[in-house]
């Protein structure tokens, strides 16, 4: 950009010759051309992850509380709130112990009625105290090599995924779907009732 036209703009003067071409185009036909950046990261910080408001906090607190003595229980719940998040989906619980480190698998079907086809996942559930215990690497990695092939992943959490852990997800391309405090807590009320 050249320095001239601004310098003329403060000074009252649209001197359009020294004018961006966008600002001309702009001017001239009232059209622009947003300026677009790639994205830097593709991960959520852990404040992306954690609820927004004070009361969000509180019941993500309460979940956790309801879990913490037998975080085993929490699968179940991580199975509806995947159930609610994606609608179409049949899963099972695996047993408590001896998974194959999966907590539940299923299927969650796409497209039309007519033709429709079936993704396999395992989900993996963490009830991890919020904000305070992030789900780290050794969790997500353990939930990668469980994937068999064609199949995704899907990570529940009461807290978050740490920055390392997420970053792998995210730049290796994992495909696992991760729904933290915030995703839990952000529902609308009926969908608790």
């Amino acid at each position: 950009m050249n320095r001239r036209w601004l310098d003329a703009l403060v000074k009252g003067d649209r001197n359009e010759g020294d004018a961006p071409t966008a600002w001309r185009r702009w001017i001239k036909s009232g059209t622009y051309v947003p300026l677009v950046s790639p994205r830097t990261r593709d991960f959520r910080t852990q404040a992306d992850q954690a609820p927004e408001t004070a009361e969000g906090r509180q019941i993500i607190q309460l979940v956790w509380r309801h879990f913490e003595d037998d975080p085993y229980r929490f699968e179940e719940l991580a199975g509806r709130l995947w159930l609610m998040e994606a609608r179409d989906v049949t899963y099972e619980l695996t047993q408590r112990s001896v998974d194959g480190g999966r907590d539940a698998t299923g299927e969650l079907v796409i497209g039309p009625r007519g033709d429709p086809i079936r993704l396999d996942f395992a989900l993996e559930a963490k009830c991890y105290e919020p904000l305070a215990h992030g789900v780290g690497v050794r969790d997500t990695s353990r939930l990668i090599s469980r994937l068999r092939y064609r199949q995704f992943g899907v990570l529940v959490t009461t807290s978050f995924v740490n920055r390392q852990a997420y970053e792998e997800l995210r730049q290796d391309k994992h495909p696992v779907v991760v729904m933290c405090a915030r995703d839990i807590v952000g529902r609308p009320r009926s969908a608790w009732v």
